[in-house]
């Protein structure tokens, strides 16, 4: 049987520097999701007085590519209230009941935001090919001026979403932004087309093309949503890269049950067990420190739990068994004439 002496901490409960650094990062934090929630409030109201003219100018036009865009838009209208409500969310504080607080609240709508994209996608698509059998007359001169106008009020949007497109839930809502922007300036060039040339055809294969669009970029945010629910190692870490970082750390002669998630889009955690040499506790909070710099200047990762280890020894699902447990284990071993060594 081993012997073992757990030596669990975290970086916020030893260093003073940490605790500040993050308390001034919370503040931060709030502020700009104070202005957030102002633009995406602004992008609400543009949005729903945009996709009201979008659909009424698509009809008498004619212009499936006209409607496809006020269903585009309504989506976007959909997004940006789920994101309002997200940033909402990830202002409160953690509870005892919700420890992390609630910043996953954000993916959750970038997930739904981007399922009802896809559905939406699939309409357009379906409504498309069908048009492209039966070409409709269109007005081209009602195509181009409303499109103009959604050019400059989708691009105004995306730019003021962009410095926080870092979060993956303001990001779904800047893509949506972003591929109307672009796909309306497809329907003034179609639109362009069809009053020199007259090619009705023109106009449902432009609203294929935004349903190809959509569809990507969606799928692309249901990939990461999903991955961050499921607890999976953010695409931007990788966990060898990681390991190797903590292994080089003075002191540290093992790490495993290594573990990297991500609280939010924008938020890491790592938890991790570190075999290390036997010390006093003081003389640990150098190692600790060295790899909590090294999660934060590497990797982003600002929230870790270390447990130290003086002693390897066998683990049971994934992680170190408690000394109970092994002395459990070794009381029943006895009665069945059995020895271990370690």
């Amino acid at each position: 049987m081993c012997n073992h002496q757990y030596i669990a901490a975290d970086c916020l409960s030893l260093f003073a520097g940490p605790r500040t650094s993050y308390t001034r990062t919370m503040h931060m934090v709030a502020s700009s999701s104070g202005r957030m929630q102002r633009v995406l409030v602004f992008s609400l109201a543009a949005t729903l007085c945009y996709v009201l003219a979008t659909l009424y100018f698509g009809i008498r036009a004619h212009s499936l590519a006209l409607i496809s865009e006020a269903g585009h838009n309504a989506s976007d209208m959909l997004a940006i209230a789920l994101s309002f409500v997200a940033v909402y969310f990830q202002r409160r504080p953690a509870t005892a009941e919700k420890t992390f607080g609630y910043q996953r609240a954000g993916v959750l709508a970038a997930f739904v935001n981007a399922l009802t994209l896809i559905i939406l996608a699939g309409w357009i698509g379906i409504s498309a090919i069908h048009r492209l059998y039966a070409p409709v007359t269109v007005q081209p001169r009602l195509m181009i001026l409303v499109a103009a106008a959604g050019v400059l009020m989708n691009g105004l949007i995306a730019a003021l979403l962009w410095q926080s497109s870092g979060d993956v839930n303001i990001r779904s809502v800047f893509l949506h932004m972003l591929g109307d922007t672009l796909s309306t300036a497809a329907v003034i060039v179609g639109g362009v087309f069809i009053f020199y040339f007259h090619v009705m055809w023109l106009d449902p294969a432009l609203s294929l093309v935004i349903a190809l669009m959509i569809m990507w970029s969606s799928l692309s945010i249901v990939r990461e949503t999903l991955n961050i629910l499921l607890e999976g190692t953010p695409s931007n870490v990788k966990l060898s890269r990681v390991r190797t970082a903590i292994a080089q750390v003075p002191g540290v002669l093992d790490v495993h049950d290594l573990h990297v998630w991500s609280l939010g889009s924008s938020s890491h955690a790592l938890a991790s067990h570190v075999l290390i040499p036997e010390m006093q506790l003081s003389e640990c909070s150098s190692i600790l420190d060295a790899i909590n710099c090294a999660m934060r200047d590497g990797f982003h990762i600002t929230h870790t739990t270390i447990q130290f280890e003086i002693r390897g020894c066998e683990t049971t699902h994934g992680c170190s068994a408690p000394p109970e447990m092994e002395e459990a284990a070794a009381h029943e071993h006895h009665h069945h004439g059995h020895s271990h060594s370690h």
